[in-house]
């Protein structure tokens, strides 16, 4: 199977740049942007050029230079930055791909990174727990009790930025206080990226970890708010 111009590759790189908070390492983006191409096949990804190299690396590393020739990418070693001419690029392709939507049926509000925390803390409230926001440098923890020193449930709300980052928060709540870890993301793309992640460098919390869809938080929280009288005479003593 033919390979996709080196031009053709261009735009998801810029995409997978701003789904992981506008950079991240070049080893990381080679797996996840085969996915664009869904007719390259395991043999297409395995062969080498002449010189040793993997053809389909040597596709994306020219894309890369074509990016940074524009102005829209900064390479520094192996980790690749998306700049502001990228994100006007970004945003000019989604304007010009994205339909005009009748008022009466527009897109609906979407959820920001405080909306979310708010959510997650009175969702641990009708719970029954202590719950507050930006505790040390998590975005959300619980407890049992105020005076509770363990943190029983540690929340990194991960609507835009790194990944990584959020999961070695996680870790290190789970390595030093076993606290139940929650990562809250924002669409399938990133749920993929952190399952590939997981299933890696951050192998020892696969077992532990709970991943959120923001729509699904949301719809949790509306429920729970719903039947929050009921709740209260469950959870109470």
């Amino acid at each position: 199977m033919p390979f996709p111009e080196a031009e053709r590759i261009e735009l998801p790189i810029l995409q997978e740049l701003q789904a992981t908070g506008g950079s991240d390492t070049l080893r990381f983006l080679y797996d996840r942007l085969v996915v664009y191409f869904p007719q390259l096949t395991n043999d297409d990804l395995q062969q080498t050029n002449k010189a040793g190299r993997s053809r389909w690396q040597a596709m994306v590393q020219q894309a890369g230079k074509l990016l940074v020739s524009k102005g829209e990418l900064q390479r520094q070693h192996s980790r690749w930055t998306l700049t502001q001419r990228g994100r006007r690029r970004l945003e000019t392709e989604e304007a010009r791909m994205t339909p005009d939507v009748p008022a009466a049926t527009a897109a609906p509000h979407k959820i920001t990174h405080k909306e979310a925390q708010q959510m997650l803390i009175e969702i641990g409230r009708m719970l029954g727990r202590h719950a507050e926001a930006e505790f040390d440098y998590y975005d959300v923890v619980w407890r049992e009790s105020i005076a509770s020193p363990r943190l029983s449930h540690v929340f990194e709300v991960q609507i835009s930025g790194s990944v990584d980052s959020a999961l070695t928060r996680l870790k290190h709540a789970y390595d030093t206080q076993r606290s139940r870890p929650f990562l809250v993301i924002a669409d399938e793309r990133d749920t993929r990226f952190a399952g590939k992640r997981l299933s890696g460098s951050f192998h020892e919390i696969i077992e532990a970890i709970t991943i959120i869809g923001i729509g699904e938080l949301k719809q949790f929280y509306e429920a729970l708010k719903t039947h929050h009288s009921l709740l209260e005479k469950f959870i109470n003593r």
